[in-house]
């Protein structure tokens, strides 16, 4: 008696897997690569209101916005804050370089600024920027200036 019990899977059957796999992954894999850009986006969004509350406290302690920035300068890299985003994370981690951008003559107004590293998948994502008078901009088409439209974070 000859009996030919095969068990297994054929090749048929195994390249019909593969194939449903890769369809799969070719369309969950750039998903997930937006919801990742997406989070790192509003990590910033939350560490540049951080910064805006140390901003606050800078102010109540020394009656000015002047002077929060690294080395008691009024731009720049703040020393009030961590320079970077997401704070919670060491400095290899950053996506986000965060920056004072902008503090007025009278040292009453800043602007806030996060700006995307460069290599990373945030690159091309555009500046966040916080201004004191509670707007919130997103450079979403990276241009360098903010029209209109961009004077929203979930826009």
């Amino acid at each position: 008696m000859n009996e030919n019990n095969s068990r297994g899977y054929t090749l048929v059957e195994l390249m019909i897997v593969v194939a449903i796999v890769g369809i799969i992954a070719a369309v969950a894999y750039p998903s997930y690569i937006n919801y990742t850009i997406s989070g790192y986006r509003s990590t910033a969004q939350a560490d540049l209101m951080a910064l805006a509350g140390a901003m606050e406290r800078h102010r109540a302690a020394n009656f000015s916005y002047k002077g929060a920035a690294t080395g008691g300068a009024d731009t720049g890299s703040p020393g009030v804050f961590h320079a970077h985003s997401p704070s919670a994370e060491p400095v290899t981690n950053k996506r986000y370089s965060l920056s004072i951008d902008a503090v007025n003559a009278s040292g009453s107004n800043f602007v806030l600024k996060a700006t995307p590293a460069s290599g990373t998948s945030q690159a091309s994502d555009g500046a966040l920027f916080y201004y004191s008078d509670g707007r919130k901009a997103w450079d979403k088409d990276n241009g360098g200036s903010i029209s209109a439209s961009e004077y929203c974070w979930r826009c």
